[in-house]
């Protein structure tokens, strides 16, 4: 029976472009589930749009020295076709800049206003006295309360995922000059989550909702346990879209409360567009919503936007809400800001026409229950081992066998021996199998669904060998065939939620377009005997990813890794000046390590024994990382010897060793015997100090 469902994915922030972690986390489940809602007759409306107010957007403006409009006009653009080419299937991407949704947004701040739904308070708010600026959200920077990590923003700690105020933060800095902010008083609407906590534990905690995601039932559980409190929804910043109530001057909306709305507003312009009502979408109870998102959205799309909603009081609240956890890159977080990523329309360059092997990828990897990694090599291996090997193996060997034996039409099959009523009937098995994985919202598991039916029709014509069998009996290889040609019709049309690129092209192949999913299951035949496949040479649905073109993704990420390291070096200011007096008091003088030795439970510090050629001295030197002791026996070093002593671990040090770099960066003695010269300055590692 059919039914309507809202599907609404996570509005991206139009600060930058898309990459695989969104992908991952939301933008490919979601879209699979709608697939496949409307591949079993559904009425479905896919929502997204780009979110485009907020302080990430205004901080990616100062940054580039233009207008927050400039921004998301480049990156709405951006985003919006590289979903396209990607193949979200979104029934509508808006944006939050439309007309519609800030129309929207007012009348549901204004409504829920005009029904004290909101309480004005006057409170103490960071401030950055020299920006003249309140430090809302991802303007301030400081230690996560919860789990300590030092750059937690002031809405959100993106370490460990918790939602808090930016007065919550342990030292905070302002993200704008990176001074420590003052409090100053400033007014502001808060939506009293206290006070709808006996509905959240009724709705949540009480109504069933443990098959939702662990994750998801245990971050709302524990703020439900740990009392709700009040929750602005305004915000002192000049973009966004204006608190339309008296008092609201040089106020918006926050950020978290306009968004959400954006599915709402989002849905109003799809329903006109193509002539639907928007109410049976949002406020009839038959129908099923459901968010995907990111487990950092958690709180907002099972707590505060309910709250809203609730508190207006003719919407429907979300079916389910399941968040997945986070996607990491060869073995390191996700950041956009360090370019550790891999983008989307990169991608789509880099792999032209390869988008359901990402899909496939990123499914099969997918950070349903934990965190992930992506690594290029795993990639490799998926589309090599699983897409080429055992999907496409086998659709390429079912259409150039049938095209050799049968000028490419589908044979009539004579009697069915037990392994092909078993075959046949293990593929109707499939559709049901996939629902059930899908409908609990276990993609992953899906997908692997899906490549054991890939594999079931690699193991009938392994086992039947109908090569063999051609010229012996070929009534028996029709039958063959057959069958064979049955599985690859399933594939085309179960495929379509996880490949839908694939499952076209494969329906090209077949010359079949027919078929639902429902047929896969009820109909004994999906591709009749008579029927002609597309002629000509069979065309492979997949081409395997060679090692060259991993290794210049890899080369890439190291790339950004060098640059990072390297933006992170600071170079010191100049010391101040001194005489040629002060410099003759250096008694430099040549010297020969005689001996050396590990220090004990250290990591970079060796103890030396050089003769000076006054005497023999002990000298601690840290370069234990970057030279073993019998390399540097017998080393000539240039040597500061009326250094004043100081005892490193115990041991005195009775002098300095001076060192510089060479140009790949590797340390190197400051060596008597050579004339080459370096321009980094001399760098003494024995005790931390710095000759400039």
């Amino acid at each position: 029976m059919s039914k309507r469902y809202t599907i609404t994915a996570a509005l991206p922030y139009t600060n930058g472009p898309i990459h695989i972690g969104h992908l991952a986390g939301v933008y490919v489940p979601a879209d699979i589930y709608s697939r496949y809602l409307r591949l079993t007759g559904n009425d479905v409306a896919f929502i997204c749009g780009s979110d485009e107010h907020g302080v990430p957007i205004t901080i990616k403006a100062k940054k580039e020295g233009v207008t927050p409009q400039d921004i998301v006009d480049k990156y709405h653009a951006i985003i919006k076709t590289s979903f396209e080419d990607f193949g979200i299937s979104f029934d509508n991407y808006s944006r939050t800049s439309a007309k519609i949704h800030h129309k929207t947004a007012s009348e549901f701040f204004k409504n829920l206003y005009d029904k004290n739904e909101f309480v004005e308070e006057v409170s103490e708010q960071l401030y950055d006295a020299d920006a003249n600026q309140f430090l809302a959200d991802r303007f301030v920077i400081g230690t996560c309360p919860k789990c300590g990590y030092e750059e937690a923003y002031g809405d959100q700690c993106e370490n460990c995922g918790t939602s808090h105020n930016a007065t919550d933060l342990i030292n905070p800095k302002s993200a704008i000059t990176g001074n420590a902010p003052t409090l100053k008083e400033t007014k502001h609407w808060f939506l009293p989550l206290n006070k709808h906590e006996a509905f959240l534990k009724e709705w949540i905690l009480k109504g069933h909702k443990k098959d939702w995601k662990p994750n998801v039932y245990g971050q709302v559980k524990s703020w439900i346990d740990d009392g709700l409190r009040p929750r602005a929804v305004t915000r002192d910043l000049d973009w966004g879209i204006p608190v339309p109530v008296e008092g609201g001057e040089g106020k918006v909306l926050y950020v978290w409360f306009d968004a959400p709305i954006g599915y709402i507003s989002a849905t109003k312009e799809w329903a006109k567009r193509v002539g639907k009502n928007w109410e049976d979408y949002w406020k009839d109870k038959n129908t099923k919503l459901v968010h995907f998102i990111g487990k950092d959205n958690i709180v907002f799309h099972c707590i505060i936007f309910p709250s809203i909603l609730k508190a207006e009081g003719s919407y429907i609240l979300p079916e389910n809400v399941p968040a997945n956890e986070f996607l990491n890159l060869e073995g390191n977080k996700l950041s956009t800001s360090k370019n550790w990523a891999v983008w989307l329309p990169d991608y789509l360059i880099d792999f032209p026409n390869q988008q359901d092997v990402l899909r496939y990828a990123l499914t099969a990897n997918a950070p349903e229950t934990k965190d992930n990694d992506f690594t290029w090599k795993d990639f490799q291996a998926r589309n090599n081992n699983e897409l080429v090997a055992i999907f496409g193996n086998f659709i390429n060997r079912v259409a150039v066998l049938t095209n050799k034996y049968y000028g490419s039409e589908v044979p009539e099959p004579s009697d069915y021996k037990t392994i092909d009523e078993e075959t046949l009937a293990a593929l109707k098995a499939y559709p049901a199998v996939i629902s059930s994985s899908i409908e609990r919202y276990r993609f992953r598991e899906a997908s692997q669904e899906l490549m054991n039916l890939a594999r079931l029709g690699n193991k009938y014509l392994a086992d039947e060998e109908p090569w063999k069998k051609v010229k012996d009996n070929p009534e028996r290889v029709k039958t063959i065939m057959f069958v064979a040609l049955q599985i690859a019709s399933a594939l085309s049309v179960l495929s379509e939620p996880f490949l839908p690129f694939t499952s076209h092209k494969l329906k090209g192949i077949l010359n079949s377009f027919n078929n639902s999913w429902s047929d896969v299951s009820s109909s004994d035949i999906l591709i009749p005997s008579g029927h002609t496949l597309q002629e000509g040479k069979a065309e492979l649905l997949f081409k395997p990813i060679e090692d060259s073109e991993i290794e210049k993704q890899l080369e890439k990420l190291e790339a950004s890794k060098k640059a990072n390291e390297a933006a992170k070096k600071t170079v010191e200011p100049q010391k101040e000046e001194i005489t040629f007096d002060d410099f003759t008091k250096l008694d430099l003088r040549v010297g020969t390590i005689i001996e050396a030795e590990k220090m004990p439970k250290t990591k970079k510090l060796l103890v030396l024994k050089v003769d000076t050629g006054i005497d023999i001295r002990t000298i601690v030197s840290g370069i234990a990382e970057s030279f073993k002791p019998e390399e540097v026996i017998g080393k000539r070093v240039t040597v500061l010897i009326n250094l004043a002593p100081r005892k490193l671990r115990g041991t005195e040090s009775q002098g300095m060793i001076l060192m510089t770099e060479d140009e790949t960066g590797n340390l190197v003695f400051v060596n008597p015997d050579t004339s080459t010269s370096h321009n980094n300055g001399i760098e003494e590692i024995s005790n931390g100090l710095k000759i400039s």
